[in-house]
């Protein structure tokens, strides 16, 4: 598949058009022409890279590329070592950030759910980035926690009352703390996302909402793989995905 071909497909499939994002999203970085294997991963940090060149990517898709909004623009530093990295070895960088958390069937909400056993029943908030549903089966929010550990190989940091039975539940994944008063509003039995700020320890104590912070990394590792795997599937590349762990 020809670079800008791929960039066409992943277009139409994540339709970045639609959102108000932080960062370019689609091809960041121009490699060679011909996409034949493509490493998918969460960011494009100097050690994917090189774990991509190693395993003979062409391509690198991501969460979290380059580029993003308010930060410095100059070409150095840790960000020229990566870029250069990816020019020397005409490795292709395409990064979808909102529009692969939102993407209905594929991106990081709607595979977070199916791995919880979230159902989902609507979206709201921002660029309809939270969603709300409720429990396939209704837990106690300590064991529901117990099931997103071991759904996801990390503890949450959990704020509720343990006993709390579930039944509703919103959830956004990565940095998505903003969003809780939202969720809150929703009269919603508890909220997970990525990461949790001072003031929501506060907020849900105060208001009975529980808060569950999943981890940043460990929510987002999900969409992009079932990109490249719908990649895979329906255009014969050559896909692999990389995890590098991260505790946040």
């Amino acid at each position: 598949m020809h670079r800008d071909e791929l960039v066409r497909t992943l277009d139409a499939l994540l339709e970045p058009a639609r959102f108000r994002d932080y960062c370019p999203n689609g091809l960041q970085v121009e490699g060679r022409p011909e996409v034949r294997r493509i490493v998918t991963a969460v960011s494009a940090s100097l050690a994917l890279l090189e774990a991509a060149h190693a395993d003979g990517a062409d391509a690198v898709l991501v969460h979290h590329g380059y580029f993003w909004r308010d930060e410095d623009p100059r070409i150095a530093g840790m960000r020229r070592a990566r870029i250069a990295f990816l020019l020397s070895r005409d490795i292709n960088l395409y990064a979808y950030h909102l529009p692969l958390d939102a993407q209905p069937k594929l991106g990081n909400n709607a595979q977070l759910a199916r791995r919880l056993g979230l159902v989902e029943e609507g979206r709201c908030g921002d660029q309809n980035l939270v969603c709300h549903g409720r429990l396939a089966v209704p837990a106690r929010l300590d064991e529901f926690a117990l099931g997103v550990e071991q759904a996801l190989g990390r503890a949450p940091l959990v704020i509720g009352e343990p006993s709390r039975v579930l039944a509703r539940v919103a959830w956004c994944t990565g940095g998505a703390q903003g969003f809780f008063d939202q969720a809150v509003q929703l009269g919603v039995d508890a909220y997970l996302t990525g990461e949790i700020s001072e003031q929501h320890v506060h907020a849900a104590r105060e208001t009975g909402v529980a808060f569950i912070a999943a981890g940043h990394h460990a929510t987002e590792r999900y969409g992009v793989q079932a990109v490249g795997e719908y990649l895979a599937t329906r255009h014969g590349l050559e896909h692999r995905y990389i995890d590098i762990d991260n505790p946040v």
